[in-house]
């Protein structure tokens, strides 16, 4: 799991979680997101219509996967991992390892 330290990542707490595209399934709920897009429109960011949460999205480093925020999954699944920085003020220097994250 990466931790950003960009300024909307470390304010919203947003935990990183790089999932392939094909092991990521919304089960309920795809009505109630709102999409967000900027800039070059490649990153989707998708947000709760109803609380405004951001609990995945489509990044711009990283078209061919998601970003799950580990932190809207069950509380036991926080207590079982591991984080490791990504360093905003280097972004080559770590999207590397998120487009290997997201092979299937």
């Amino acid at each position: 799991v990466s931790e950003c330290n960009c300024s909307i990542c470390r304010m919203s707490g947003y935990l990183h979680l790089i999932v392939p595209r094909a092991r990521l399934r919304l089960l309920r709920g795809a009505d109630a997101l709102s999409e967000y897009t900027f800039n070059t429109g490649t990153a989707r960011h998708l947000f709760c219509r109803r609380c405004g949460v951001k609990s995945f999205y489509v990044p711009r480093s990283n078209p061919e996967g998601y970003s799950v925020n580990v932190r809207c999954l069950d509380q036991s699944t926080l207590e079982h991992i591991d984080t490791e920085p990504f360093d905003d003020e280097d972004p080559a220097a770590s999207e590397a390892r998120l487009r290997e994250r997201s092979r299937p």
